[in-house]
């Protein structure tokens, strides 16, 4: 249940982000949940492989290279997906990283933990 309401959370960033920001599209809901399901798989498969391998250099950064192995995922994606989710650029590929980061650590602290707390 977590899993789907995270997904549907970053499909409803990505339109977000696609209505502020005009070097980001999404072609539709449906795209942007496909987006969102295979940003979450490379989340899982790619992304520990890449913090593993860029390890020295995070830590050297204080962790700020995370952001750019997020903005290396959100490129993954959006190759995988064509023309339905494009992200014009990696600067935009950051911006998008960061803002997504900040949103869903917003989300999670505001909602998801009071939700568990009731429980």
């Amino acid at each position: 249940m977590r899993w789907i309401a995270g997904i549907l959370l970053n499909a409803l960033l990505f339109i977000a982000l696609a209505g502020f920001f005009e070097g980001f599209h999404v072609s539709g809901f449906g795209a942007a949940v496909t987006a969102s399901i295979i940003l979450s798989l490379l989340n899982v498969l790619v992304r520990p492989i890449l913090i593993v391998l860029t390890l020295p250099i995070t830590i050297l950064s204080l962790g700020l290279f995370l952001f750019v192995i997020n903005a290396i995922t959100l490129v993954l994606t959006e190759r995988i997906m064509g023309s339905a989710f494009e992200i014009d650029g990696f600067g935009m590929a950051i911006l998008a990283a960061v803002i997504l980061s900040v949103a869903n650590i917003i989300i999670q602290k505001a909602v998801m933990e009071p939700w568990k707390e009731r429980k």
